[in-house]
């Protein structure tokens, strides 16, 4: 054994001690640690790009990148970072997350560890929280991104077999052009029309309803008809990035029986809104989906690289991932091997921190951090209206606030931003919205308090 291999392999204890220090001055530093880094503070130290011809251990490599990076790290997984749709890890994910890396198990096959038994325990937990049937399936990848690639996969192998093709063993080719209708999808799921051979050109952006980001059930049904008899996917939304519009689930199930088309709802953040009866009636009808997307780095509050999609289908799922190789055994497929239902032969094992979290705070827990982000996303957009300098561009109808600058264009909106970061307190970041430069805050993060909107809205006002 290398000679440092052999030394850290001993000094394992002083090394895990050392990272726990690392560890909880990161977390104890969350409430004033700055939410967007200095340019300077992002620059790599000189020579670390550079691989060093003799290494230097474990714990002087720990020692130098926490004094030389620790400034290049912001508070993202703290209170006050409204960015994107960005969640934390609460004590009990966290903990869980650090035994992944610990265990270092193999996640996929169901014959020599406990991973893919938990896993389905997980699952069927998560199912209970959102009312989802128990019927349905699911299984863990990296995000939303991906989990929405596989409802796409799995839509074109369903429409394939409607048509007397496998795409899975025939190709894309043999089943012809799709149709794709969607009235706000998300990048990921256009992403995941280009990577599925599909195009970003098959898809058809259906109107919405008045003051929404909503399908229009009525446009989405003439669509339907002029697509006559080609294979149609209708790309559902369980909750927008800008305003939280929720298409009307049961409408699009009633479509669907009459044209016969496959329902995907990606309701990667919005979903987890389904574990409290206040909000569960904006998801009404999204069971019936043929797939869903549902992330657990997000509203969840598990570490990123998490994200579950569910579906009816799993023969599909079987067909479309199925692993050939002579050292697997496709004949003996099992619901939870799980290296025949994603597009990952390896993977880690994403369950842990999320059961871990179920188990730690339960269903009342999950609801509680939803109805507490919501209500203070509610109050943060009823401030911002009342104040000088700011408007909203959308109700608040969940957890994100749309709000602008009450005069400016684009380039007033990004100078204002860049303030705001410099000031480290808030982080937001942009958009548009019906050709309005916007701003978005999402709140997720668990740790959320009054004190955060109080702090946050003091410093969007002085950075105006």
């Amino acid at each position: 054994m290398h000679p440092l291999l052999q030394h850290d392999k001993t000094h394992l204890p002083e090394i895990l001690d050392q990272t726990q220090t690392i560890a909880l001055e990161f977390l104890q530093s969350l409430p004033e640690r700055t939410l967007s880094a200095s340019r300077q503070s992002q620059h790599i130290h000189y020579g670390d790009d550079q691989l060093l011809p003799e290494g230097i251990g474990a714990k002087t490599a720990l020692d130098d990148f926490w004094r030389h990076y620790a400034n290049g790290i912001t508070g993202s997984a703290g209170p006050r970072y409204f960015g994107f749709v960005t969640g934390g890890s609460t004590p009990a994910a966290l903990a869980a997350d650090w035994l992944v890396s610990t265990f270092d198990q193999v996640a996929q096959l169901s014959h020599d560890n406990i991973t893919a038994e938990l896993e389905l325990a997980t699952l069927s937990q998560l199912k209970t929280l959102l009312g989802l049937p128990a019927a349905m399936t699911g299984s863990f990848v990296s995000g939303a991104t991906m989990a929405n690639m596989v409802g796409v996969l799995l839509a074109r192998q369903w429409l394939g077999h409607q048509r007397g093709v496998d795409v899975a063993q025939q190709g894309l080719a043999a089943l012809g052009d799709i149709c794709v209708f969607s009235a706000s999808p998300h990048s990921s799921s256009v992403k995941a029309l280009s990577m599925s051979g599909i195009g970003r050109n098959a898809l058809t952006l259906i109107p919405t309803l008045q003051g929404s980001e909503a399908i229009d059930p009525a446009a989405l049904e003439m669509a339907l008809k002029e697509a006559g008899e080609a294979p149609v996917l209708v790309l559902a939304s369980g909750g927008t990035v800008n305003t939280v519009a929720f298409d009307d689930m049961n409408a699009l199930v009633a479509l669907r029986q009459r044209y016969g088309f496959w329902l995907h709802v990606d309701a990667a953040f919005g979903g987890v809104a389904a574990c409290s009866a206040q909000f569960s009636p904006l998801l009404s009808g999204w069971e019936q989906a043929d797939s869903i997307t549902v992330d657990a780095h997000k509203w969840l509050n598990v570490p990123y690289d998490s994200a579950i999609q569910f579906t009816r289908h799993l023969s599909l799922q079987r067909e479309v991932f199925q692993n050939q190789s002579a050292y697997l055994d496709a004949a003996t497929l099992l619901e939870n091997d799980y290296l025949h239902l994603t597009p990952e032969n390896s993977r880690r094992w994403r369950a842990l921190p999320l059961w871990m979290a179920l188990r730690a705070y339960g269903q009342q827990g999950m609801q509680e951090v939803v109805e507490r982000n919501v209500a203070l996303a509610r109050q943060l957009g009823e401030r911002l209206q009342n104040s000088t300098g700011f408007e909203l561009l959308a109700p608040v109808r969940l957890n994100v606030v749309c709000f602008a600058l009450s005069e400016g264009d684009a380039a007033a909106r990004d100078a204002f931003l860049q303030r705001l970061d410099r000031a480290g307190v808030v982080r937001c970041t942009p958009t548009a919205l019906a050709g309005r430069p916007g701003i978005r805050a999402a709140l997720v993060n668990w740790q959320t308090q009054q004190q955060d909107i109080d702090r946050a809205l003091s410093s969007l006002l002085a950075c105006r």
